[in-house]
């Protein structure tokens, strides 16, 4: 077990010896799987994002180096392109925000808009909203790889407001933006909460196990979103990952990947998974608010649409047996 705290690495190019080489065992963090699928049967496609950046502290490392080592766990684990939604409002003249933004896109990735403030629609009035998303286009528009998606903080798309719902999506039509929809979630910010609450705490916590925990829920989920999916349009849409600019993010997204190919899946790029027909899909529910595939369902009346771990009270009890080993 690994007594880890949020100063315990800073700047160290140990921290990069030890992310990359000596705590990646060749066996699977996720336990026995099925031998890999050929790509040219398997139908199982994912693509990555990663929304809030730039992010606050984390746990471990400091603000500038966990792009830095994102930047090359996503080349190590061959994601050529993922897309950030960048919230434009938290950059200041003070820090090196706008350029780890400027090296994801000089990397391949691609830049999106995810408000300004990360606002919550169901708790501001709809004019606010639109305003906070035309000042993150406003910075956003003329960067490279600029894409015109926009993704909604909290995946909050209204909740049961429908007049609400429908004045935004009237508002993204207008000016020319995708709802950058998700399917596959996990709660890694809620992970990330709770590694950052025990590091602050100087509590132990046993890095593999929290590694483990991380790439287990998110294959999980996507397995989970899989079989909804098929469940609910008999067929299976190019799924995109929900994860955050986190440290857990850049410390296990390679051992993520390859967890996920060793089950068939082929990683693709945002680009490719936003061309999918489930883009153009707007569910008509009463409660707008997660995945693209669980409001699907919820209008089909598909049942079991929740992936488990994205309750908290679980997320919470398996972080305590698994990493804290309460």
């Amino acid at each position: 077990m690994l007594a880890l705290s949020p100063r315990l690495f800073l700047s160290s190019v140990l921290l990069a010896i030890l992310l990359f080489a000596f705590w990646r065992p060749a066996d699977s963090a996720i336990g026995p799987v099925a031998e890999p699928i050929s790509v040219a049967i398997s139908d199982k496609r994912i693509a990555f994002s990663f929304d809030d950046a730039p992010r606050g502290a984390g746990a471990f490392l400091e603000p500038d180096i966990r792009p830095k080592l994102l930047i090359e766990a996503l080349k190590t684990a061959g994601i050529e392109q993922a897309a950030f939604f960048i919230n434009p409002g938290r950059i200041t003249a003070h820090d090196n925000d706008a350029a780890d933004i400027a090296a994801y896109a000089k990397a391949g990735h691609v830049l999106a808009n995810h408000t300004a403030g990360h606002s919550k629609l169901s708790s501001v009035p709809t004019a606010t909203f639109l305003a906070d998303i035309d000042a993150a286009e406003a910075w956003l528009k003329d960067k490279p790889n600029y894409r015109p998606w926009f993704r909604f903080p909290f995946l909050d798309e209204g909740r049961t407001d429908r007049a609400k719902r429908d004045a935004v999506r009237a508002g993204l039509k207008q000016r020319g933006l995708m709802n950058g929809y998700v399917t596959v979630d996990a709660s890694d910010w809620y992970l990330e909460d709770m590694a950052i609450t025990a590091a602050r705490a100087g509590k132990l916590m046993d890095w593999n196990a929290l590694r483990d925990l991380f790439v287990e829920s998110y294959v999980e989920s996507a397995e989970f979103s899989d079989d909804l999916a098929r469940r609910t349009l008999d067929r299976a849409p190019v799924q995109m990952i929900l994860l955050h600019e986190t440290d857990l993010a850049a410390m296990f997204v390679d051992d993520l990947a390859a967890a996920l190919k060793k089950r068939g899946w082929t990683i693709v790029f945002a680009d490719e998974a936003y061309r999918d027909p489930i883009a153009h899909m707007e569910p008509d529910v009463d409660f707008a608010d997660g995945t693209r595939t669980q409001m699907l369902a919820a209008e089909r009346k598909i049942g079991n649409r929740w992936y488990e771990r994205n309750d908290q009270k679980l997320a919470k009890k398996l972080f305590a047996e698994r990493v804290l080993r309460d």
